[in-house]
């Protein structure tokens, strides 16, 4: 009964912690001046600024006051109007317009494409394909010629003609290097082709005809011939020896032996770099030891590739080959695995991000956009707006606008409880560069709207994003308080300091005793090469002759014998600044002396102590960076203690400490 009771109990407690925490979310931890900050707001930034930490009431007291510090420079800036500014807003649109990015996509599809690409990308495909060209914009009849003539060449190909003999055939492929190479485009990998031909090259089975599929560039059909795990990418040095444009027997010849003789020089221990940078006629690499940039799959001819990815060891080297080029001789530097997922994710999402393939993840985007603000369009006036453009002939080219309609003012868009009317469209395209006036009124306007339908819902949900989504609207706020702090604080403080010299060696006088040199010893060092020296070096030093200019005259005759016979240093060093002034400190010196210590190879060092200084105040020149550091601070204070008693500030304890684990 006593546990049931005390069970009871805890479950109550727990349940009340629970609506406690849920409570204080919801309340104001801070007021400073006009503003409040929420206690789930400053959660998020204490949070951010100290990750891994433990949150006790002390280290939330802590964070409070520098928060506090914070809100006061921020709001006494906005009090200046600072945030008005043209400079400060186009720095603020610049970042949010970059932040804003992440928010205006689908990232469950971007994440769908980013593993897409990387499992591809351990894959390579090697293809031939036959290209029947069709400009994107072409007219409908353009492309449905287009697509009667590649359907006719897929069904001749897949009712048993070779693929090869159709693609150099005459009104075969328009890929004028089919005449060559039949078609083949070699080994590839994701990204290296157009993303709609790149997924059929990968979704094909080896050894069939993919479907006609459409790109940019017109209708393709590809049979994919071969599919092997991805290479990694390698790091290459190379000897090339040209072979002339025509490959002239002889001269192909002679550069054959060439390059048979460079192997055999190799071989037998010549050095690579100096070889390559004597007979390489790659002028690009040769200076270089005949070094490329990395490269994997795609970058280089095949059998350059080859050669390359055939050397299992750094540090081999290829039997020579022959490419296009001329004949080359390949050396292995390094080799890589291709990474990780975690490795190449973000770079992954950059190449979506300028990939055709980055309109899928868009286009999934304004789809759920349009069923959340319940989209509508008026398919009834978007044709009577075609017909009515139809009629006027020019009314596409430069300088010829679409006219008004009696039906201006009939809704054509709403969403979001918005409307946007027909002469809003009108406007629209009468502001809009028509690209291919040709295309006809329909192509032309149903491609305009569709663009701007899209500008619109984009645009209205950018608006909304820091209403719907808080980790957005504090991070805008972190940059907004982030500009107008560094601009306030530069002026205050920073930039205050450096120019306000009066005001610095006034801080400098008044605190001399924060700017002190440590015991110092004030030193002549002697580093004599030989027993000779070292007797003429004590003589001068008995002598009073010390300075450099003295002890040269004395030597000048085995001086320019042997330059190095005596090297001097002088100055004057706080402990740990020079060794021989820390040898000296370690003697306990504390006058005029002098001590020898040897240095190794009949070399003696002699160390002439001048004086030994005890701690006194640096001259302004010898701590300006700290003065001024300190400075800075010292006008700081002041201008935090003015901003606290100009602003008044208030602090929820009580929710404050709610907060703590």
């Amino acid at each position: 009964m006593k546990n049931m009771t005390f069970r009871a109990a805890a479950l109550t407690l727990g349940a009340w912690m629970g609506c406690a925490i849920g409570w204080a979310q919801g309340q104001t931890v801070l007021t400073v001046g006009p503003e409040s900050v929420s206690a789930s707001d400053f959660e998020h930034i204490f949070l951010k600024n100290n990750r891994d930490a433990a949150v006790t009431e002390e280290s939330l007291d802590e964070y409070m006051e520098l928060f506090i510090n914070f809100k006061l420079k921020v709001l006494e800036a906005e009090a200046r109007g600072m945030d008005t500014s043209a400079t400060f807003k186009r720095e603020l649109d610049g970042y949010r317009q970059q932040l804003a990015r992440p928010y205006l996509t689908d990232s469950e599809v971007l994440d769908d494409l980013v593993q897409e690409a990387f499992d591809r990308k351990q894959t390579e495909v090697r293809a031939r394909h036959i290209l029947i060209s069709c400009d994107e914009n072409a007219s409908p009849t353009d492309t449905a010629n287009a697509y009667r003539r590649i359907k006719v060449l897929r069904d001749r190909i897949a009712d048993g003609a070779d693929f090869v003999s159709v693609a150099r055939s005459k009104g075969g492929s328009d890929d004028p290097s089919a005449v060559e190479n039949g078609g083949d485009l070699g080994w590839f990998t994701a990204f290296q082709m157009v993303y709609p031909f790149e997924s059929a090259a990968y979704t094909t089975p080896v050894g069939e005809l993919s479907p006609i599929i459409r790109t940019r560039y017109g209708y393709h059909i590809l049979e994919v011939t071969g599919r092997r795990e991805a290479r990694g990418e390698i790091h290459a040095a190379h000897i090339m020896i040209r072979t002339p444009q025509g490959k002239d027997p002889g001269a192909v010849t002679q550069a054959r032996r060439r390059i048979e003789e460079i192997h055999r020089m190799l071989e037998e221990g010549a050095d690579w770099n100096e070889m390559a940078m004597k007979y390489s006629e790659d002028v690009s690499s040769a200076s270089k030891g005949g070094e490329l940039p990395w490269f994997g799959t795609g970058k280089m001819v095949e059998a350059f590739e080859d050669a390359a990815f055939g050397l299992e060891e750094n540090g081999a080297i290829s039997d020579p080959f022959e490419t296009e080029y001329g004949w080359h001789i390949v050396k292995r530097l390094e080799a890589r695995d291709l990474p990780t997922f975690e490795e190449s994710k973000r770079e992954l999402e950059k190449k979506i991000s300028r990939d055709s393939r980055a309109e899928r993840t868009r286009d999934s985007f304004l789809a759920k956009l349009k069923t959340e603000y319940t989209y509508t369009e008026s398919e009834k006036e978007l044709s009577q707006l075609v017909r009515a453009a139809a009629r006027v002939d020019s009314v596409f080219y430069e300088g010829h606008p679409l006219p008004s309609t009696s039906r201006d003012n009939q809704v054509l868009v709403s969403f979001a409880g918005q409307t946007w009317k027909v002469g809003d469209f009108i406007a629209h395209l009468n502001t809009t560069k028509i690209r291919n006036p040709e295309a006809g009124a329909a192509a032309i306007i149903a491609s305009n709207f569709t663009a701007w339908t899209e500008s619109l819902l984009l645009d209205y949900e950018d608006s909304q994003l820091e209403a719907k989504h808080d980790d957005f609207r504090l991070l805008i706020e972190e940059y907004h308080d982030g500009i107008l702090l560094f601009e306030l604080t530069d002026q205050e403080v920073w930039s205050k300091a450096v120019r306000d010299s009066a005001g610095l060696e006034a801080f400098h006088a008044e605190n001399a005793d924060r700017f002190m040199w440590g015991p110092r010893m004030e030193i002549g060092v002697y580093t004599c090469a030989n027993d000779d020296v070292l007797k003429t070096v004590r003589k001068a030093l008995k002598k009073g002759r010390s300075s450099r200019e003295e002890m040269a005259e004395a030597n000048a005759k085995w001086l320019e014998e042997n330059a190095l016979a005596l090297r001097m240093e002088f100055g004057t060093f706080e402990s740990g600044e020079n060794h021989w002034a820390d040898s000296v400190f370690a003697a306990a010196v504390n006058g005029p002396t002098v001590l020898e210590f040897p240095a190794g190879d009949g070399a003696t060092v002699v160390v002439n102590v001048i004086s030994a200084r005890g701690p006194e105040p640096k001259p302004l020149e010898a701590c300006r960076g700290a003065a001024i550091a300190a400075y800075q601070d010292e006008l700081e204070a002041r201008w935090i203690a003015e901003l606290r008693a100009k602003y008044p500030i208030e602090v929820n304890t009580l929710v404050l400490h709610s907060l703590a684990d």
